[in-house]
């Protein structure tokens, strides 16, 4: 049996090109990716000024190292809570406000009308 090559992967954009999807990828795979977990488009962890901190690799193997959902032969301690106590109403406090003092300020005196405006007064 002969191994075949692997197939690229080809797709065709609205406009009509065709793009490999591979191929962008490896040309852009040191450059920050957009959002904010601070890593590159392989997935390295990027540190100050996008040098690279902690490769994907090294991130890989820290999340394995740790066995998550190990079942534990002994039962969980207990833990008795004490019983709670009814809390006794506290009396709410009333705000008062002052009672904002209305002062009346003096109408201005109409000045006699002059000119056109007291011709015009009577006509309506």
């Amino acid at each position: 049996m002969v191994a075949r090559a692997p197939r690229k992967r080809m797709y065709r954009t609205m406009q009509g090109r065709m793009v490999d999807i591979e191929k962008l990828r490896a040309a852009n795979e040191d450059i920050r990716a957009v959002g904010n977990m601070n890593v590159n488009a392989r997935g390295d962890v990027l540190g100050q000024r996008g040098q690279i901190a902690t490769t994907k690799a090294d991130v890989i193997a820290k999340y394995y190292e740790q066995p998550k959902g190990r079942v534990d032969d002994r039962p969980a301690p207990r833990v008795i809570m004490p019983a709670p106590q009814p809390k006794a109403p506290q009396p709410k406090a009333v705000e008062t406000k002052p009672i904002p003092r209305v002062t009346r300020q003096a109408k201005p005196k109409a000045t006699p009308k002059k000119g056109i405006d007291a011709a015009l007064d009577g006509l309506e």
